[in-house]
């Protein structure tokens, strides 16, 4: 569906080779980055989704993973949300019509999602929130409703149909933003779009923050969401406070050496308040660095998806240097966050709260990285090297092998699943076996440095299929 013909500004492009915004970033950010929409064509060309209806109603039934199931009865308009996670035999039971399954947070449990945030560049990395996906059924909605960030909205597979008011943007009219107050969600009262599009995959819509926007699915479909983080004056000026009071000086009060006698004694009259003013200036970070660090710490873990905890103990620094030489990889968490700075003296690393101070290059190689192998992790100074170590100790950074491939069987269907860069663990070593507790069917038994080596000889036997894999 074409865009209504207006002679509004231009809302409508194509995405071109070397150009998936269809002109340079540059220019998107001057023209439209936080002023108004774009739809833009063919921004991901023969786009094929990397998850799949199946797998994000999966990942809704796990612990941990935000998602809510919005069901509409549009009979009566009514609203039903449901938050996960969800027990499996929901969604057979669901109709074929009218429902939307949303799951934040996927990047930090797909790799493949995560890799589609490259795509965004243009932008500052720390930006980038999250990205959401959406199965919506045939009908399926969350219902006209504005946010209160930016937001890329990539359709990923099928088709959706969306509506925009773009009032404000390119006619400086001020769109009604009231709320229902029937329905738990923040639906608009009055909704009146500008603009109607049905996307394919591929395409993407770039909306600004307050503007209105509905989507309803033509076909089953996925939807993409990559949101930006924005937080609210109130909660940069709460974590601020929060700073500012536990390293407040005791020493700093009040003061009034230059005191008048009042006219009246119970009146907080000017000059009162000028000396309350200069108090609070008194305890504000003045420093560029100590406000620089703040921020950092503040916003790299705004809106945390989960904490970065180590699942084993580190090995030592000198073991991580052999095992990179092996082949190895240092991998970043999904849910670690990164940022730098540049201080006053060299600069100062974000990650996930903390802050370390580092030289330049080494901070801007490390917030960059998802993976560090050998030769990157030699291109570190010592005190790069030395805040890895804590990285890995915390469990910012793990030791994979990229090319261990192993069968893990599925507790709920007994099928092989093959998983690649397998986390490496520790192992105890052994030096002898028992031979008496070696099956029959064990050909030979080789003890390493690194383990132990079993090879079994597997005979064709239907009725030993019951006992199971060892």
């Amino acid at each position: 569906m074409a865009a209504r013909k207006s002679s509004a500004p231009l809302i409508e492009v194509t995405a071109r080779p070397g150009q998936p915004l269809g002109m340079a970033p540059a220019t998107f950010l001057r023209d439209f980055w936080q002023k108004r929409p774009l739809l833009i064509r063919n921004a991901f060309p023969n786009f094929q989704t990397p998850v799949q209806p199946e797998d994000l109603a999966g990942l809704a039934c796990e612990e941990g993973v935000l998602a809510r199931l919005i069901e509409h009865d549009k009979t009566q308009d009514g609203w039903r949300v449901r938050t996960g996670p969800f027990q499996e035999d929901v969604f057979p039971a669901l109709p074929d019509h009218d429902w939307t399954l949303l799951v934040q947070d996927v990047d930090k449990w797909d790799p493949d999602v995560r890799a589609l945030i490259e795509h965004f560049s243009f932008l500052p990395r720390w930006r980038m929130d999250d990205v959401m996906i959406s199965f919506a059924a045939t009908g399926g909605s969350v219902g006209a409703h504005v946010d209160q960030y930016d937001v890329f909205l990539l359709q990923a597979h099928g088709h959706r149909r969306w509506q925009i008011d773009a009032s404000e943007s390119i006619k400086g009219k001020q769109p009604p933003l009231g709320f229902r107050p029937d329905v738990e969600l923040k639906l608009l009262k009055v909704f009146k779009p500008t603009h109607d599009w049905v996307l394919a995959p591929g395409d993407m819509l770039y909306l600004p923050p307050n503007v209105p926007h509905h989507g309803v699915a033509e076909d089953p479909c996925l939807t993409f969401s990559f949101g930006m983080r924005a937080p609210s004056s109130a909660e940069l000026i709460s974590d601020y406070l929060d700073t500012l009071i536990a390293d407040a000086d005791e020493n700093i009060r009040y003061q009034d050496a230059d005191l008048k006698v009042p006219a009246d004694p119970n009146e907080i009259d000017t000059v009162a308040m000028a000396r309350v003013i200069t108090a609070l200036n008194a305890i504000r970070m003045n420093d560029p660095d100590k406000l620089g660090d703040w921020f950092g710490r503040f916003i790299t873990t705004y809106r945390a998806a989960g904490e970065v905890m180590a699942h084993q103990a580190a090995p030592a620094q000198e073991e991580v240097v052999q095992a990179l030489a092996s082949g190895l990889l240092l991998q970043r968490h999904p849910w670690a966050r990164l940022a730098w700075r540049r201080a006053k003296r060299g600069a100062s690393l974000y990650v996930s709260g903390q802050d370390f101070a580092l030289p330049v290059k080494d901070a801007q190689r490390l917030a960059g990285a998802e993976q560090l192998d050998a030769a990157a992790y030699r291109g570190l100074s010592d005190k790069g090297r030395a805040v890895v170590q804590q990285l890995l100790v915390g469990g910012v950074f793990q030791l994979i092998d990229p090319n261990e491939v192993y069968e893990a069987e599925d507790e709920e269907d007994g099928e092989d699943a093959m998983v690649l860069g397998e986390v490496v663990e520790g192992r105890d070593r052994v030096d002898a076996i028992d031979a008496d507790a070696v099956s029959d069917d064990v050909h030979s038994v080789t003890v390493h440095d690194d383990g132990i080596e079993v090879i079994v000889n597997f005979e064709d036997d239907e009725e030993d299929d019951s006992a199971g894999r060892a």
